[in-house]
């Protein structure tokens, strides 16, 4: 089998050395000493490229104005881009996260950093190709048999749920959460929806909703795959400007499922986009991204907000040891997790006996 390309466009040679160097033994290398000469191998071995690693400071045309070309070509999103730096500006590495760019490597190298992040980015934009391209071929099915759609609709339950667990995986791997994460939030979204459906009819919920709520819950945190692991996996507290990348992932994964997740069931397909895009709302107003107030935000983003602030809680992070499931259950009930409705706070304070139980039942 061929070996993919790496292309490194970088003015200074011994640079251009040290990263070849670096992964010679797994793929072919470009060199390009600027950007004029980067987008010409970039144009003619596209088809091939693994990633690029963009300099930002070179002569005849610098990254930036290499990002701009790519992306009136919409070339961006289809290789992950790196871009190398010896600068450690804030708004140099907003301007380029803004263009698609998926990480920076900061001058010196570090070898085996170096080595390991690319080939994390690599691995992920195959895992995302792949994704998309069953997305594609499962749109294309369903247009030519429409005459059809009532007996496909099962079968493509199954294989949106095959792919909601596949995308789920993603994020779990890369966020280094348990892989018994998004397991929990289902069985935690659906007692708690039960309960809702059970004390406040007006919210609309039944049986059938439920399930489909439940199975959209897993794609509460999909938007973390547009987060750099340096963010994603920092072990301290993120500054102001690393928050606003975090943020971006409930926006981002509203984008992905809007872009690319294709469902016949629209009720189901709203449960995703609320969930994805709205789960860090708080009843006050004071969440994000939208700042929506009480009921403005769906009961399926409601939900699983709780859910996932419990399921935070209860489990051991990064950053912080787990609490125990009676202080985890008080500190929501108390307010000191975040603002939620009152109603859905009676509801949970019902069952957060049931809560602990599947915590414990479904544990890492």
């Amino acid at each position: 089998m061929d070996k993919k390309t790496i292309l490194i466009i970088e003015d200074m040679e011994i640079n251009r050395a040290m990263l070849a160097n670096i992964f010679l033994d797994e793929y072919d290398i470009l060199e390009a000493a600027n950007g004029k000469e980067g987008i010409k191998l970039f144009e003619e071995n596209f088809s091939n490229l693994a990633a690029v690693l963009l300099d930002i400071v070179m002569p005849v045309m610098d990254g930036f104005q290499v990002l701009e070309v790519l992306s009136k070509k919409r070339l961006i999103s289809e290789v992950p881009i790196v871009m190398i730096t010896g600068e450690t500006s804030v708004e140099y590495e907003r301007r380029g996260y803004e263009y698609g760019v998926v990480d920076y490597i900061h001058k010196p190298y570090h070898a085996p950093t170096v080595k390991q992040m690319v080939k994390n980015n690599i691995d992920l934009y195959a895992y995302k190709t792949r994704l998309e391209a069953l997305v594609k071929a499962q749109t294309a099915e369903l247009e030519s048999q429409n005459q059809l759609l009532m007996k496909q609709a099962q079968k493509l339950r199954k294989m949106n749920d095959a792919m909601i667990d596949a995308m789920s995986n993603v994020v779990e791997f890369r966020d280094m959460e348990s892989g018994q994460h998004v397991k929990r939030i289902r069985v935690f979204t659906r007692a708690l929806a039960i309960e809702i459906m059970k004390r406040f009819p007006e919210y609309g919920l039944t049986d059938e909703r439920i399930e489909m709520l439940t199975q959209a819950a897993a794609m509460h945190d999909l938007g973390k795959i547009a987060v750099p692991d340096n963010i994603l996996l920092k072990p301290g507290r993120l500054t102001s400007e690393e928050f606003e990348i975090m943020k971006s992932h409930t926006t981002k994964g509203a984008e992905m499922i809007a872009s690319f997740v294709r469902m016949d069931d629209e009720d189901y397909f709203n449960y995703c986009y609320d969930i994805c895009r709205h789960h860090h709302e708080r009843f006050d107003g004071r969440g994000y991204p939208d700042g929506l107030k009480g009921d403005e935000i769906g009961i399926a983003a409601q939900a699983v907000s709780i859910a996932d602030v419990y399921d935070a809680l209860v489990s051991e992070r990064v950053y912080k040891k787990a609490f125990d499931k009676e202080t985890a259950s008080n500190m929501i009930i108390n307010g000191e997790c975040g603002c939620f409705s009152p109603k859905l706070l009676e509801a949970f304070k019902a069952i957060k006996d049931e809560f602990a139980h599947l915590a414990d039942t479904y544990s890492g």
